[in-house]
């Protein structure tokens, strides 16, 4: 990292919340907020709700150095231009540039990227990937998922993150697990994406359909299904509720699958899972039996050499990865 004085206003920007900080040279957040992000309201109220948190951060940094603004966004964005290509959780700002719209009036430099690959940066460095040097482990390559309202990721690979030609490389959500003509819808217009499979969502939508077609004994059943969420399904399971049994299991076999691919595609030394859905396979520990049916599909002995553990940074990952992206272009200067 840059020893250079001074501090960094981040920004990590998804459908729910826009989080805002200031982060220094440690990568150690020192300011936090957080607003929700407006939405049906229209892009302008949308950029303006955005621009404004970041003003209340580069506020209170008062004489202190800003050595520019990094924001972490759920994408797909062109992390060159800053334009937004169809973002399925922020779909008002489609065509968008985010340079373009703040760069005059925020004056300092401002970079951007992908909000699950910077997180994975941000563990790569010092999360998760830190705890495995720390116990003399060598962490050459990250995969990390992120498993929440939807599923994102990003590929580290001796510390630099893989972009892909326009920055928008491991759109992980959207590899395709089911390719029945009968798959679940995702939100990205799609069928069968594992986004649309294993997703906090996703697992939501399909117990609450599950309650709608059975007429089987389920404590699930004493829940509001308006309110239901993926965590409701996974207390259940833990109190031995058959139906969420059913649904638990076949979220664990479809994300094995998923991650069965992605260690083909990418060959990760370190599978790291974040995200609101990994809360509930902690609390059921699920995670030696992920594990197990990952590599029982894998295709060599060399390709089950991983590790795999949860995000140990919490939702202060993507702030610290857009930290860790500017200090990266200081360093290139």
């Amino acid at each position: 990292m840059s020893s250079q004085a001074g501090v960094i206003v981040a920004m990590d920007w998804g459908g729910s919340w826009a989080r805002t900080s200031v982060v220094n040279h440690a990568g150690e957040l020192m300011w936090t907020t957080r607003v929700p992000t407006p939405q049906g309201t229209g892009s302008e109220n949308m950029l303006r709700v955005g621009e404004e948190a970041l003003l209340e951060a580069i506020s209170w940094c008062q004489s202190t150095p800003i050595l520019g603004i990094g924001i972490a966004v759920a994408g797909p964005i062109d992390v060159e231009s800053g334009i937004f290509y169809t973002p399925p959780n922020l779909l008002e700002l489609n065509g968008i540039s985010l340079i373009e719209a703040w760069q005059d009036r925020l004056i300092y430099p401002i970079h951007i990227g992908n909000d699950a690959t910077l997180a994975a940066l941000a563990e790569y460095h010092l999360g998760a990937g830190l705890c495995q040097r720390k116990v003399g482990r060598d962490v050459k390559t990250l995969l990390y998922l992120t498993i929440s309202t939807g599923v994102g990721g990003g590929v580290i690979d001796r510390g630099n993150i893989l972009l892909g030609a326009h920055g928008m490389a491991a759109e992980i959500g959207h590899i395709k697990i089911d390719t029945s003509s009968s798959a679940d819808l995702c939100n990205c217009g799609g069928r069968g994406c594992l986004e649309a499979l294993v997703s906090g969502t996703a697992i939501a939508r399909k117990t609450v359909n599950a309650l709608s077609n059975r007429s089987e004994t389920t404590i699930l059943n004493n829940i509001d299904i308006t309110r239901l969420s993926s965590q409701d399904v996974f207390t259940a399971y833990s109190a031995g509720d058959s139906l969420s049994e059913r649904i638990i299991n076949e979220v664990i076999s479809d994300l094995a699958r998923g991650i069965s691919d992605l260690i083909h595609s990418f060959n990760p030394d370190l599978v790291v899972l974040g995200g609101g859905v990994t809360v509930g396979l902690s609390t059921t520990n699920l995670l030696g039996n992920l594990k197990s049916q990952i590599s029982d599909s894998l295709m060599s002995e060399r390709h089950k050499d991983f590790e795999i553990m949860y995000a140990q940074l919490g939702d202060s990952s993507g702030m610290i990865g857009a930290s860790l992206m500017v200090q990266s272009y200081l360093q290139d200067m």
